[in-house]
């Protein structure tokens, strides 16, 4: 029964009253028992009348309310009046295999050589360029990693493009980042443009390439789709006006249309940290004008617009829709993936901020919550388990029964801070960009080999590596791998100092193969045994040492030979008589380091050894190789 008092006992806590209970202390009086339900509510008179004949006393007590916290966050605003829509300049993303020709392609659209300028000459980073075309019309290209760890940045590509360019080597075909690709820009729902690249090599062939995109549901015009394909060469420059045409063609269709006034709203591309500039951002403005002074939320950052960047380093004023430019002014570094929102003060941001804080801490803490409840929830079920074949016995009994089950169990309890001699590799992990650093812990998810060696990642991080990375690393007998950032001189002679391995790289499949042949190098090495030769024994004889008389095997050699410097065991039947060293080979009486086959010899053991007639004698020697790790990334 529910009330708003709470009931002390003077003597002792009392557990929750019963229903019967409260039924048979309102005995005898005018309340009509039979009406009375488990749920029912009592007046309060009677409530005190049942508290008071329970031999119990009360007081008043208010019922704490929890406050609800009223919803700060800021959300994107309905579509305005369409007639305050004017047209906007496509946003295309190049999608494809690695080394298809991706950059190239933007290259020849751009006139410069961005090629160049990536690590060995596949991209590793979202590039966004606003390309101005001879005829007039501007798009701005998203160029996407084409390498098979950068799954994540292709996905956010895809979900901030309009159109996506499909590059397809006529020479390579249809390769896995290929197939990926179609399937990102199936899931964000957007028109594909297929380029089908490098047909100026004698052994390409572009009928091929479209006859093997049919099985991935890309259906080209001239197998009555309705997907563009058009032949080009990057390298030369051949047909690109055609590529331009069609996309331009594909975003008149689509009637690309965004309003320049009003709140802005964007989408976060990459995110990095600048040693001058602190944390810096590539925007995709998708609505608005992006201005100078505009307050902005990202996730639980905000930032007051200092500088806008475009893709060459120039400082601008403003930015449009689908303008792609850095933005400097972050209080702290957003995640790649966050949209961006206007709002109209700095105050207004903090509360966004602080509300977004909030609500994440209380999914955390309901996360910890379920599962505490969850451990529990077995824990009582084990507690009933284990007292369920016990109920028949007195207490005592009962006490004693479980010292007797739990005696054992509790000695052999291992210690908490007991060392482990199991392999493990803790990583502190840094990165140029936040995309970089989520591609690389993407691929550090996949690891499935920790039966052989522990991967711990003990910290990760954007900018160049520090001393506290140092510390870290040293602190858990660790290593640091860097993506695309450097380490002053300082810091690499306190690495060398402390011993810590510093592996810093610009070619994302060359840190993860360091990574493997690390890992490997943690594993304790395979030992296996080479069988070098076999005697047999055909007599024994004792032969005076001093005053000592040493039992020595006349053998022949049946296979291989016999070397005194490796190991040896004696068989006899089945049975592994023994195992150690020779004290002495001769052959005659010539002492001897290797004995051929079909060659007799004597020898005797280091160590009492009894040898008797037929015994085999094998020589062989102890081989070590080293593990290496069944870890397969993908790539």
């Amino acid at each position: 029964m529910s009330s708003r008092m709470s009931s002390r006992a003077t003597q002792r806590r009392h557990e929750p009253v019963k229903y019967y209970h409260v039924l048979e202390a309102l005995l005898n009086t005018s309340v009509d028992l039979d009406s009375l339900e488990p749920d029912s509510v009592l007046e309060e008179r009677w409530i005190k009348e049942v508290v008071t004949r329970s031999g119990m006393k009360f007081r008043w007590a208010k019922l704490s309310e929890s406050r609800v916290k009223p919803n700060r966050d800021v959300d994107k605003k309905p579509l305005g009046d369409p007639f305050l829509l004017v047209p906007r300049p496509p946003v295309v993303t190049i999608m494809g295999h690695v080394d298809h020709g991706k950059t190239t392609l933007l290259d020849s659209l751009r006139k410069s050589q961005i090629v160049s300028t990536e690590a060995g000459g596949i991209t590793q980073h979202i590039g966004a360029f606003l390309v101005q075309l001879p005829t007039g019309e501007k798009i701005t290209f998203l160029d996407t990693p084409g390498h098979a760890a950068f799954s994540s940045m292709r996905a956010r590509g895809a979900n901030a493009t309009d159109i996506v360019v499909l590059v397809v080597a006529a020479d390579d075909g249809v390769m896995n980042q290929t197939v990926e690709s179609i399937q990102h820009a199936r899931r964000a729902k957007v028109p594909i443009i297929v380029a089908v690249n490098k047909c100026d090599k004698p052994q390409s062939d572009p009928q091929r390439v479209k006859q093997e995109l049919l099985a991935h549901d890309v259906v080209c015009e001239e197998f009555g789709g309705d997907v563009q394909a058009i032949h080009v060469s990057a390298l030369k420059g051949d047909n690109l006006l055609a590529l331009v045409e069609a996309t331009v063609v594909l975003a008149e269709v689509l009637e690309l249309k965004a309003e320049p006034s009003g709140s802005v709203e964007g989408l976060i591309i990459e995110s990095r940290t600048d040693k001058g500039r602190g944390p810096v951002t590539s925007v995709i403005v998708q609505r608005g004008t992006l201005r100078r002074g505009c307050v902005l939320v990202a996730g639980r950052s905000w930032a007051k617009v200092r500088f806008l960047f475009d893709e060459n380093g120039r400082a601008v004023k403003e930015a449009g829709p689908s303008a792609a430019v850095e933005v400097v002014g972050w209080k702290e570094l957003p995640s790649a993936g966050e949209v961006i929102l206007e709002v109209e003060s700095e105050q207004r941001a903090r509360e966004v901020v602080e509300w977004r804080t909030y609500v994440e801490e209380q999914e955390k803490l309901q996360e910890e919550q379920s599962a505490i409840e969850l451990k529990q929830t077995l824990h009582l079920d084990e507690y009933k388990k284990e007292r369920a074949g016990l109920t028949h016995l007195s207490w005592r009994q009962r006490k004693a029964a479980l010292y007797r089950a739990n005696k054992t169990k509790f000695a052999t309890r291992p210690s908490e801070r007991t060392q482990t001699d199991e392999p493990k590799l803790p990583l502190v992990i840094k990165g140029d960009v936040d995309g970089s650093v989520e591609t690389l812990l993407n691929i550090l998810d996949t690891y499935d080999a920790q039966q052989q060696c522990e991967l711990e990642l003990l910290h990760f991080g954007i900018g160049d590596v520090s001393e506290n990375d140092v510390n870290m690393a040293d602190m858990f007998t660790g290593s640091i791998y860097g993506f695309n950032v450097a380490a002053s001189k300082s810091v690499q002679q306190l690495a060398a100092k402390r011993g810590v391995s510093l592996r810093l790289h610009s070619v994302i499949y060359k840190l993860i193969d360091e990574l493997k042949d690390e890992l490997s190098s943690r594993l304790p090495p395979l030992h296996s045994e080479n069988v070098v030769g076999e005697a047999t024994v055909l007599a024994m004889f004792d032969v005076s040492v001093g005053k000592k008389k040493v039992p020595v095997a006349g053998c022949r050699v049946q296979k291989g030979q016999l070397d005194r410097r490796l190991k040896f065991r004696l068989i006899r039947g089945r049975d592994i008589v023994w195992e150690g060293s020779l004290a002495t080979l001769k052959h005659h009486k010539d002492e001897v380091q290797v004995v051929k086959s079909g060659v007799e010899c004597g020898l005797s053991a280091d160590g009492d050894v009894d040898f008797t007639s037929g015994d085999v004698i094998v020589c062989f020697e102890e081989l070590e190789a080293q593990q290496v790790t069944s870890w397969d990334p993908g790539f």
